[in-house]
């Protein structure tokens, strides 16, 4: 049997790779925190929430998960509850088997001239660098990974109940709706457990933090809601409209 002969198969398999691959990127990118502000030229913005200062000091994992949240989107609306919840819990035990996998590569016993060999660049021991990059926390990697679990579940519950009200019409509504839903609810769940729970924040900073995050997930979402259209443009026009119309359908039922 060739699985890849159907188009509906090839598609799940496309957009489920695509799916997962910035879902794993996201958990290793997210230890970097870049400047908004200075990535994008400009001066930092300097202001008070909950009596903390901030400015768009924001971890690398948010540039990807707004990505894969709109993914949810366009799986769902092909596939529904069934194909989001299959991918979602697929990506969690696969990110678990990643971490597990690097906790055995740091753990492994480095070559001698191995640790030494980027002195010249400024890494005078790279034993210590891999483990403090890939090393993440297990706070961490526990909210990161509940977090994207229950936004993944809101997001779909938001998504066709939006649908249900709206019908085939306003896609920007249903997808930019259950996206802004479940991103407020991951950035939060994340820091109550991560960093809250894990490191003993204060409410304020975790509140600040949330909020910072929030508002450029919030902003990302908006703006890519033309990729939403796009996506659907193209995806309708690979599968054709008959066959298209069948899955959303089907998609719709089984929500």
């Amino acid at each position: 049997m060739n699985i890849l002969a159907k188009k509906e198969n090839k598609l799940f398999l496309i957009l489920g790779g695509f799916f997962i691959a910035n879902a794993l990127i996201a958990e290793f990118i997210g230890v970097k925190v870049f400047s908004l502000e200075g990535t994008l030229g400009i001066e930092p913005l300097k202001y008070v929430l909950f009596g903390e200062e901030m400015s768009f000091n924001l971890t690398a994992g948010v540039v990807l998960w707004p990505v894969v949240f709109i993914m949810t989107d366009i799986i769902n609306e092909y596939y529904g509850t069934r194909g989001v919840k299959f991918l979602s819990y697929l990506t969690v035990g696969l990110i678990i088997f990643a971490f597990a996998m690097v906790y055995a590569a740091i753990h492994l016993t480095p070559a001698a001239w191995w640790v030494s060999s980027a002195a010249d660049a400024g890494v005078p021991n790279l034993q210590l660098a891999f483990a403090q990059i890939f090393g993440q926390g297990l706070w961490i990697i526990l909210g990161s990974l509940v977090a994207f679990l229950i936004g993944q579940i809101l997001d779909v519950a938001v998504f066709h109940k939006l649908k249900s009200i709206t019908g085939e019409s306003k896609i920007w509504l249903r997808a930019t709706g259950s996206t802004l839903v479940s991103q407020f609810v991951d950035s939060f769940v994340v820091l109550i457990i991560a960093f809250k729970l894990g490191a003993d924040w204060s409410w304020a900073l975790v509140l600040a933090v949330g909020f910072n995050n929030y508002f450029y997930k919030f902003f990302v979402a908006v703006v890519l809601t033309p990729v939403i259209y796009l996506a659907h443009s193209l995806i309708d026009r690979y599968l054709g409209k008959e066959l298209a119309d069948k899955m959303k359908n089907e998609a719709s039922e089984s929500g």
